[in-house]
């Protein structure tokens, strides 16, 4: 099917949001296998099975929630094993028999397979399988309880390779099922699991375990997918935009039933355009640094599908084509232009095409109450008539709800918060025909009126046909509205109807040329953070920097301040009521970082000195923007809670240890209220005025 009506399958409430174990037509967007550092790592094992290593695990669990890739991960493996024990389809021919049974037969949890007669040579050796651990078994038992039984079986198996997906709740259910039933062994291996697949700063080798050589686990919700492969190939988020934007599955733009109209064609048209699609990866892992999230196989697939084919259904939730949708406003916005009576599907029909365009579709917000007030100034002044007008109430009270799909509504809503161009710094600059520009250049001008601006973004070329022509029609109600006569009947509702025309305007711009240039709100602290991130290891400079901005926020000035008349969380008394035990600076650190089998980092941790045992603390996005924001003479009180609360809960776990160590209670000195200070002297506490013993 041609695209952008073949890409509707790509979302995860379509056909794109499930995959069958080998079953070609389902949950395969781009109808091809995106290579990720798990396959690679994947096929090596399969490769090392069918050579009979004694070192290669047996046991394999794929560890994450819906939408990793676990199926495609586990359907690879089979082929590697299936041509590495040159099996000739054997194998996956027989799997594929038990993943689908005849009419009324369910299929099963475990399949296992004997490929030792189908092999070349024929060998010894069983194949187990789970490809959804969250199903039950008969007789009552959870999937928890027959996971525990299962992991017992692969390991008491010396011919057996068993693979297994699984969620971060069913293997924590298991480990509570065999703590329950006193299985320590059970237990043992399952708690070296939970801790290998987590993302703590001392988490130990996944692949194999430490303490198992035989078990081999990986965090799927760990890796991004939106950074390049170990192996330097291209990051699977470019592999799936490319393949959406395929010219060979697309009509060339311009010439579908929309024409040049058409907000689908002329996305793809300007995502294929290198700088357009390296700034959108580069807004997707900024996303995945500042919110600490991972977008999944099925967020993409559902991501690429919205932006290139919409929602896949019309104004009254009916299916349609994408193309067609585009058709349908096209034709009711002739109704508009020759000033028919307001409607909602005629008067907001350009205001949808805009909307539908890929830089508008990803940041999608707009103020959810101005429809109503907006709705009251135009009654004031008589504009009920006006097309233009009521388009823009339409389309604002259109986007309260219900336009996202549900699979990525609050995924999409979090990048606006964090990324929305028309949120960024006047003086972010964009590249346009001519050269850069300033974003306060268009702010300057749209501020004066749409006119001005507009006449500006086309000179850049900054606009695409139905931007253009929505601006110019705001235009011509941004001048109406400063027309005497009508302005005089209710000045204050013309200049707010003007200052919300004027600022959607200058919003439609911002969010049109930032999108395509990654122009967005800290930009330069978030790729900093990126830098930082990619030397997890502290071996750059980087790191080791922001280790020493933290120790100054933690320390105060070459001491630490120990607060002994306070817990945690409560208010500091006055001055001249505490009590603060005061030692020597604490030092902070980059944390070692280990790599051997595991996957990259993903967050960066710092250690604290204290005492014979560092405290690690987390690198998050919000600490390090603080910590740069301070360079450019930000006040600490006026750091995010977010921060504040990391940093005082560090200063309590450093406190706890502390006020322990032996060293510090052989000779403290402590601070009472502004003035006395007392010292251990000989044995004894002597107090005196600070500064000297009395």
């Amino acid at each position: 099917m041609r695209y952008p009506a073949g890409l509707l399958d790509w979302a995860g409430h379509r056909g794109g949001g499930v995959r069958r174990l080998f079953d070609s037509a389902s949950g395969r967007p781009g109808e091809v296998v995106f290579e990720t550092n798990l396959l690679g790592r994947l096929r090596d094992w399969a490769r090392s099975i069918a050579a009979a290593d004694k070192e290669a695990p047996r046991v394999v669990l794929l560890v994450g929630g819906p939408g990793n890739g676990k199926t495609e991960a586990v359907e690879a493996t089979i082929e590697e094993l299936d041509k590495a024990l040159s099996c000739s389809g054997a194998l996956v021919e027989e799997l594929a028999k038990s993943y689908h049974p005849p009419a009324g037969k369910a299929v099963p949890r475990l399949v296992a397979v004997d490929v030792g007669a189908t092999s070349q040579p024929e060998r010894d050796l069983r194949i187990e399988v789970v490809q959804d651990a969250t199903v039950g078994g008969q007789g009552g038992y959870s999937p928890a309880m027959l996971l525990v039984d299962e992991l017992e079986a692969a390991l008491g198996s010396p011919t057996g390779a068993f693979i297994c997906c699984v969620n971060r709740g069913v293997l924590d259910d298991a480990l509570i099922q065999s703590i329950d039933r006193g299985l320590s062994k059970s237990q043992d291996l399952l708690e070296a699991v939970v801790r290998a697949v987590s993302l703590a700063p001392d988490a130990p080798s996944c692949w194999p375990l430490e303490e198992y050589p035989a078990v081999a686990a990986w965090p799927m919700d760990a890796e991004s997918l939106v950074e390049p492969t170990d192996n330097d190939d291209d990051a699977p988020a470019a592999a799936v935009l490319s393949r959406a934007l395929d010219p060979a599955r697309w009509l060339e733009a311009g010439t579908c039933q929309a024409g040049i109209a058409c907000p689908f064609c002329g996305s793809r048209k300007a995502l294929a355009g290198r700088r357009e699609a390296e700034s959108f990866l580069r807004m997707l892992r900024w996303f995945e640094l500042g919110t600490s999230k991972r977008w999944a196989f099925r967020d993409l697939f559902s991501l690429t599908s919205y932006m290139l084919a919409g929602s896949g259904t019309g104004q009254r939730g009916a299916s349609v084509d994408p193309c067609e949708w585009a058709a349908s406003l096209v034709e009711a916005d002739k109704q508009a232009q020759l000033r028919g009576r307001p409607k909602r599907d005629t008067s907001a029909a350009l205001f949808w095409l805009v909307s539908a365009q890929y830089q508008h579709a990803l940041f999608h917000r707009w103020d959810r109450g101005l429809a109503s007030s907006l709705l009251q100034d135009i009654r004031d002044l008589g504009l009920q008539e006006d097309n233009t007008a009521m388009g823009l109430h339409y389309f604002l009270q259109s986007r309260i709800a219900g336009y996202v799909p549900a699979t990525i509504a609050a995924s999409l809503d979090a990048f606006v918060e964090l990324l929305d161009p028309a949120m960024s710094s006047p003086d972010a600059e964009v590249t346009l025909w001519g050269g850069s520009v300033r974003l306060g250049e268009f702010d300057a001008r749209f501020s004066r009126s749409v006119r001005e601006g507009l006449d500006y973004a086309i000179a850049c070329r900054a606009l695409s046909h139905n931007e253009r022509m929505l601006l110019e029609r705001l235009s011509v109600l941004d001048e109406l509205l400063a027309v005497p006569r009508l302005r005089l009947k209710r000045p204050a509702a013309a200049n707010r109807i003007q200052r919300a025309v004027r600022d959607f305007a200058c919003r439609v711009t911002r969010r049109s040329v930032g999108a395509r240039n990654a122009a967005v709100p800290d930009a330069a602290t978030l790729d900093a953070f990126k830098r930082v991130v990619a030397d997890a290891d502290g071996q750059g400079h980087d790191l080791r920097e922001i280790a020493n901005q933290v120790e100054d926020l933690l320390n105060d000035d070459h001491n630490f301040n120990v607060s002994l008349t306070t817990t945690f969380g409560q208010p500091l008394p006055p001055s001249r009521r505490r009590a603060t035990l005061v030692v020597s600076r604490r030092r902070v650190f980059p944390r070692d970082v280990a790599l051997k089998g595991r996957p990259r980092p993903s967050i960066c941790f710092l250690d604290v000195e204290v005492g014979s045992t560092p405290q690690p603390i987390a690198l998050t996005y919000d600490l390090f923007k603080a910590v740069s924001d301070l360079d450019q003479g930000l006040s600490p009180a006026s750091l995010p809670r977010s921060v504040l609360a990391l940093l005082d809960t560090t200063r309590a776990r450093m406190a706890g240890s502390i006020v322990r160590d032996r060293d510090v209670r052989e000779r403290p000195t402590i601070i009472l209220g502004e003035t006395v200070s007392v010292e251990r002297y000989r044995g004894r506490f002597e107090a005196g005025k600070r500064g000297g013993r009395q």
